[in-house]
């Protein structure tokens, strides 16, 4: 039997040199991003947990990792996020998870979707203002048609 293999994308803390890149991807084979402050990897592991987890233990001496993440969303269009914390704020973490009942993965998850689910909210609402402040200035049929024309036309400067 085959053992399943996991696109996992590294985010670094710095851009790499040249000759980091070169050392690190003697280590494990390595694609870099056009500017070197991502990576990404295949590994061989029965779980996508276990694949981030051995990569961060190949890699944390010869790399400055921040994060690593499956590059693809799992059936549940979840992503995994394998984070390191400094040993003081593991500490924090473990004995504020310890005194809400849950575990520290656990505990980060939820504080993860509820930074996230308040970051959408606040999006959706400084978007709907911007509308409604367009709106003053024009009708709905002519800001639909500027929006459609803006969607369907590259963006100078900007990358999808």
């Amino acid at each position: 039997m085959t053992m399943p293999h996991h696109a996992l994308e590294i985010t670094l803390t710095r851009p790499l040199r040249p000759a980091e890149l070169r050392q690190s991807a003697q280590a494990w084979p390595l694609a870099a991003n056009h500017n070197a402050t991502r990576l990404m990897a295949l590994v061989g592991a029965k779980t996508p947990e276990r694949a981030a987890h051995r990569l961060r233990r190949r890699l944390a001496a010869r790399l400055p990792l921040d994060v690593i993440t499956t590059h693809y969303p799992d059936a549940h269009g979840q992503v995994l996020l394998n984070l390191a914390f400094p040993p003081a704020i593991h500490t924090v973490i473990a004995r504020d998870a310890r005194h809400a009942g849950l575990t520290p993965e656990r505990f980060v998850r939820e504080a993860l979707q509820r930074a996230l689910a308040e970051h959408a909210d606040q999006e959706a609402d400084r978007l709907d203002r911007a509308v409604r402040h367009l709106l003053t200035r024009t009708t709905p049929a002519h800001l639909l048609s500027a929006v459609g024309h803006a969607l369907t036309q590259p963006q100078q400067g900007t990358t999808p």
